[in-house]
């Protein structure tokens, strides 16, 4: 496979995007228009079950350890992270104010699910428990210095998911009565919205990049 990241493509990481993006089109379309405002529970058990096998996939291909790493161990820290890292969003959701009623804990379960996969399952494919990888994808520097280009592919789908979700919350305390300010509706549009905005973004950073390094090569 690959020793180095920068050996990445702008035309690969373009397809593993569009790859994910797929995943969340073939979700929707299963789902049916407006299914998460009438079924939520349901819309986001289907967004898991397309997202999470190629997402998984994807960035596994993409580990960066290739040498010590088989795609197949490195598909096992994508399932293994998947829960952790639900786990972790369910709780900084609650801790932000989500509800906790047996009501809501099923669409809770899948949300997580879904913001695990958009923000944990792919660092933890890729980088496996490496803390100074981890640490420098988090880093909201990665977007002012030059870095690897699995990175970008981590961090702004990551980062644009996390924001999207935090904005699009503010509806839900308001008394408009209207159906899509439950949880976790409007976050979960939010949190669609913004990982394919980082999709983009980080598109865009991988071509400055490449263009960097071939300034540098010249």
């Amino acid at each position: 496979m690959r020793a180095e990241s920068t050996q990445i493509s702008a035309l690969t990481a373009g397809a593993a995007h569009l790859l994910c993006f797929a995943g969340l089109a073939a979700a929707h379309a299963l789902a049916g228009r407006g299914a998460l405002v009438s079924d939520p529970a349901l819309a986001l058990r289907l967004l898991v079950v397309c997202e999470a096998p190629i997402v998984i996939a994807v960035f596994s291909y993409l580990r960066r350890d290739a040498k010590s790493c088989s795609f197949f161990k490195a598909v096992a820290r994508g399932l293994i992270g998947l829960p952790v890292g639900a786990f972790l969003n369910a709780f900084g959701a609650i801790v932000l104010g989500a509800p906790v009623g047996i009501k809501y804990w099923i669409a809770t379960l899948y949300w997580s699910l879904v913001m695990s996969l958009f923000t944990f399952v792919p660092a933890a494919c890729v980088f496996g428990a490496s803390k100074i990888d981890w640490l420098n994808v988090l880093s909201h520097s990665i977007y002012f210095t030059p870095t690897n280009v699995e990175n970008y592919m981590i961090s702004a789908p990551c980062h644009g998911a996390v924001l999207g979700a935090w904005l699009s919350a503010w509806p839900m305390p308001l008394d408009w009565e209207r159906p899509w300010q439950e949880w976790p509706i409007c976050v979960t549009y939010g949190a669609v919205a913004g990982y394919m905005v980082g999709m983009v973004v980080s598109l865009i950073l991988i071509a400055v990049h490449k263009r960097r390094v071939r300034a540098k090569a010249d």
